[in-house]
């Protein structure tokens, strides 16, 4: 009797075990393949924004299921380029403000005439947002290891005397050397040409004049039109203050995120948010992207390398919190926009 009772009383245990796995399997089944298209969105666009795991999306899904999702989330950019001279640099300073945005940029902090910080805390989100009072100070420098490997925003900060560095260019590797994406302009002059460029925009960089032109015309005409310091990637986000038209979550997932914008005004903005969980961050899709930096009043604006690339170094110090999916911290990049 206690024999029958031992084996009935591991039986009903089995079969609460296997009941209960039935569930977890129908609510997973029905999470990624039921009639609500939210998680689809999220895990493909997501899997197809990273560098080396788009893969994660054929995992579950078909290439029609892709296809279709992609369909459903992008980015419809302008095809404009920038207007240089809509930018007309004036800081002077107020004492009166039409925002708490407008307040966090114009309100200098005491004592730095050339850079604040700003903290990103959203609901879902967070980071930081550099505000750049005088672009002539910007520039675009490439690592002196890129063909090593590349190096960490700290050691590239400190080897250029940066007070503020961002990451740059997406890139591919070769033979031990970093390739940036697409054109890099230096000085006026191409530096280098390297992949093709998946991401729509084009030309990012600083003129002559020190204004942020974002364009799609070749190297050449970009130069020939005043390009100084550039590098391409994209998407563009906002062109002489339209915004780009995103259709779902854009197509891009939620993210780290690195942006560059500049006001109307000439003020440059650096934005890095972090994801993958670093500081309690999911990351940011560009939806909300675009929606942020209309708030701060960037009338140019375009999205730079993102995922685990998204770095912020303020006076020789990482500020944020750099993860990818394998590893979290500073690391190694072929070039960046600096603060001199």
């Amino acid at each position: 009797m206690k024999e029958k009772k031992k084996k009935k009383k591991k039986l009903s245990k089995l079969t609460i075990v296997c009941a209960i796995f039935d569930v977890l399997v129908l609510v997973f089944l029905f999470v990624v393949y039921g009639p609500f298209d939210k998680f689809k969105n999220w895990w493909i666009t997501t899997a197809l924004a990273t560098g080396n795991h788009k893969y994660f999306a054929n995992v579950l899904y078909s290439k029609s299921d892709i296809q279709n999702t992609l369909q459903r989330n992008k980015i419809l950019e302008s095809d404009q380029n920038t207007k240089v001279e809509d930018i007309i640099f004036d800081n002077s300073k107020k004492d009166t403000y039409e925002s708490i945005y407008e307040e966090q940029i114009l309100k200098r902090d005491a004592g730095n005439d050339v850079y604040k910080v700003v903290e990103i805390d959203e609901k879902d989100y967070n980071g930081f947002l550099v505000v750049v009072y005088d672009p002539s100070r910007i520039s675009l420098v490439t690592s002196s290891k890129i063909n090593y490997g590349g190096q960490g925003l700290v050691d590239m900060a400190k080897e250029h005397e940066a007070i503020v560095a961002i990451n740059a260019s997406g890139f591919a590797r070769r033979n031990g050397a970093l390739i940036p994406t697409g054109t890099v302009i230096k000085n006026g002059k191409i530096a280098s040409v390297g992949g093709r460029n998946y991401h729509g925009g084009g030309l990012i960089g600083f003129t002559k004049n020190n204004v942020l032109m974002l364009t799609t015309d070749s190297a050449s005409s970009a130069i020939k039109h005043g390009m100084n310091d550039a590098m391409t990637f994209g998407p563009f986000l906002i062109v002489n203050g339209e915004s780009a038209k995103v259709k779902g979550n854009g197509g891009w997932g939620v993210a780290n995120r690195t942006a560059i914008a500049q006001r109307k005004d000439g003020i440059v903005l650096f934005l890095v948010i972090d994801g993958r969980g670093a500081n309690g961050s999911d990351g940011i899709s560009i939806a909300d992207m675009i929606t942020l930096l209309e708030k701060y009043g960037a009338y140019n604006a375009a999205n730079l390398d993102g995922g685990g690339s998204s770095t912020l170094v303020v006076e020789g110090e990482l500020i944020n919190n750099p993860r990818g999916y394998s590893y979290t911290g500073d690391r190694f990049l072929p070039n960046a926009w600096i603060v001199k």
